[in-house]
């Protein structure tokens, strides 16, 4: 699917590259790790509420600056640098390939992480050469932290206030992309029973900035 016209943040779901480049995900004859299964609740809000930052005051959003880190305690990721991401020819986000499966990448087009809007950040579950770097996504539960180190020296660092397993062709679009008054992060990754060669759900990490 292709963004709207003249439209830099995307709204519309690129979903398709999951179901593309994440189609060998143990795949192929490869023993895969057991997809994680997240449980939502049915009524989940469509923009998660904020955790309150130590202060008991929401922090301020953070001038621009390009990711280069991310930290994941609860989930044993520890990146850098972090991939660039942008669009493919058709209009669909790109993912990290399959060769850089142990990297997270931030997705260009959008804000960074720590500036007002959703930033969107992607890493792999498994690939065909096995378990990647968000193998461990079950391991996330709301009020875990996720850790931006960001190329001026800041860090942001966002509470994780729910997390989302839906299938790519119900993608909750808005949700993920639309704009917000404050700073908040989406993490996206695959999941599911791999199903003619994919995993065709995405598990999505909503946060909010806490630090």
């Amino acid at each position: 699917m292709r963004l709207p016209a003249g439209r830099r943040l995307a709204t519309a779901l690129l979903v398709l590259p999951f179901a593309a480049a994440l189609a060998g995900c143990g795949a192929d004859g490869h023993a895969a790790t057991p997809p994680p299964k997240i449980t939502t609740s049915a009524a989940a809000p469509a923009a998660p509420a904020a955790s309150p930052a130590p202060s008991g005051s929401a922090p301020a959003a953070m001038p621009a600056s390009v990711p280069v880190g991310v930290t994941i305690a609860a989930a044993g990721v520890d990146t850098t640098p972090l991939l660039r991401l942008g669009l493919n020819a058709d209009g669909t986000i790109e993912v990290p390939p399959v060769a850089q499966a142990d990297r997270i990448g931030w997705y260009e087009n959008g804000v960074t992480p720590g500036e007002t809007g959703p930033a969107v950040l992607v890493g792999h579950f498994d690939t065909v050469k096995g378990p990647a770097v968000m193998k461990n996504v079950d391991e996330i539960k709301p009020g875990d932290t996720i850790d931006v180190t960001r190329e001026d020296g800041t860090r942001a660092v966002f509470a994780v206030t729910a997390l989302e397993q839906v299938d790519k062709d119900a993608f909750p679009t808005e949700k993920v992309y639309g704009r917000t008054d404050r700073p908040e992060l989406r993490l996206i990754t695959c999941g599911g029973e791999i199903t003619d060669g994919h995993r065709p759900d995405n598990i999505i990490v909503y946060a909010d900035l806490v630090g």
